[in-house]
């Protein structure tokens, strides 16, 4: 009998697609990919905000948030930037082939307990991959939450991910989005500019808002000053720190911020939480 619930052991999957997001140097590249095992595909659950450790065997692994919402059945997708041995190994990968998936790990954005509310999410490059899965979530039990505003930018209109996604979007009278980037190009229709001013620009209001956030520190940094002048609260601001996530099960000791454990106590915080630690945002 296989076992199931041993956090070592990772599950084979086959690549049912996958696609370039971005281009250059640290390219995004995302994966549809299917469990083999059937009894593994029926167990697996994982909640918006949870990471999976992905990898090839006979290479290595790494900790990769989950960039599919639980309401979309039957695959899991990850986003992937080239930034190491095993991520460029990965992008060299093509459908129909195999990849190692284990978790998922950590714990997930509390959307239960955001219902009734409007839900603004804050993203920065490769940050929109652990949004989307709350996104795809609202958007699948639309009825369950009042306002969704995304609010994303990049340092180009190339390094955006998810552009198709964006563009379907457009239209829908129960979703509002705001692009950007960060230096002006020819036919961009969007704002020119760093997120956080984006953020000043668009002016959400706090009432009744859970505002989440993620992307490169320095980003988050400006975005949480900026989302306290708008007058959100602490307890209304959400971020993950999946990117210092190693083992995944508290064993490795190499993600611990201060007294927390980001595999354990994380990846996903409240500002509230985070505000008293400076290491967090390091």
């Amino acid at each position: 009998m296989k076992d199931y619930a041993n956090p070592y052991k990772p599950e084979i999957a086959t690549i049912e697609d996958t696609w370039q997001e971005t281009s250059g140097d640290r390219a995004i590249r995302t994966f549809k990919v299917v469990l083999d095992d059937d009894a593994a595909r029926e167990n697996w659950a994982h909640r918006p905000g949870q990471c999976a450790m992905i990898g090839i065997l006979g290479v290595g692994e790494s900790m990769i948030s989950i960039s599919s919402s639980p309401t979309e059945e039957g695959y899991l997708r990850f986003s992937v930037m080239r930034a190491g041995k095993v991520t460029q190994a990965l992008h060299e990968l093509e459908a129909g082939d195999k990849m190692t998936v284990r978790g998922p790990y950590g714990n997930s954005f509390p959307v239960d307990e955001w219902k009734g509310k409007n839900i603004l999410t804050i993203g920065g490059g490769i940050g929109q991959a652990p949004l989307r899965p709350i996104i795809e979530y609202v958007k699948a039990n639309r009825g369950d939450y009042e306002g969704l505003e995304l609010i994303y930018g990049a340092r180009t209109s190339e390094d955006l991910c998810f552009k198709d996604e964006f563009k379907a979007m457009e239209g829908r009278e129960d979703v509002k989005y705001h692009l950007s980037i960060d230096i002006e190009e020819e036919g961009w229709e969007y704002y020119v500019g760093f997120v956080p001013s984006l953020l000043m620009d668009v002016n959400p209001s706090p009432e009744n808002t859970i505002a989440i956030t993620c992307g490169p520190p320095v980003m988050i940094n400006f975005v949480l000053q900026n989302l306290k002048e708008l007058n959100f609260t602490d307890e209304q601001v959400y971020t993950t720190l999946e990117n210092r996530m190693k083992c995944g099960i508290g064993k490795c000791g190499r993600c611990n911020v201060a007294h927390l454990y980001v595999c354990k106590d994380g990846p996903v915080f409240s500002y509230a939480t985070l505000k008293s630690i400076p290491e967090a945002f390091a």
